[in-house]
């Protein structure tokens, strides 16, 4: 397994060791000791699966109580996921980093809590998964706008199909600092 740490504090990138042949493939796709070892302590309590079509942009979202730190992968197709720096106080505020997940590459994307996540899907369709360190409250769910320019994601489609509630969303100045985490 290769994990990379990247510019903002905490976030990582994984690259599974994947045994590959004629037949298929295999890779171990979360092992608590072994991402222990790089820094990934937080109990992973719950699984996530979202099956979206092209252009479909979900996010930005985080929850307000009970963050939840999120490790990413792609089982089918590919996706273009995004973590926020969304910490009041930390040097990183605001910043994102962004990566090609697919089902091909076989990367993840550990978001620790305090970040705000999104993805949009580069293929006909994909097949994201996801293990949370914490519970889904719907009660503490905040979301910011995708297009926020004070933040700046370069997203790598034009056009994004977005659900009514992803339409229209504050920026990050617009919310309530209160709901943000502190660094």
């Amino acid at each position: 397994m290769k994990v990379t740490k990247q510019e903002i504090s905490d976030v990582l990138l994984i690259k599974p060791d994947s045994f590959e042949d004629s037949r298929g493939f295999f890779f171990e796709s979360y092992s608590k000791k072994k991402y222990q070892e790089f820094g990934i302590g937080e109990a992973l309590l719950q699984d996530n699966v979202s099956f979206s079509k092209r252009h479909v942009l979900r996010g930005l979202h985080f929850q307000s109580n009970n963050p939840q730190g999120k490790l990413v992968y792609v089982l089918q197709g590919r996706v273009f996921d995004v973590a926020v720096d969304i910490r009041r106080g930390s040097p990183t505020f605001k910043k994102w980093v962004g990566f090609e997940l697919s089902g091909k590459n076989k990367m993840q994307l550990w978001i620790p809590p305090g970040f705000a996540h999104g993805f949009c899907v580069l293929s006909e369709s994909a097949l994201l998964c996801y293990k949370c360190s914490n519970y889904y409250d719907p009660g503490a769910e905040v979301s910011l706008a995708w297009n926020d320019p004070s933040i700046g994601i370069n997203w790598p489609i034009d056009d994004p199909l977005l659900s009514e509630k992803d339409d229209n969303l504050p920026s990050i100045d617009e919310i309530d600092q209160n709901l943000l985490p502190i660094f």
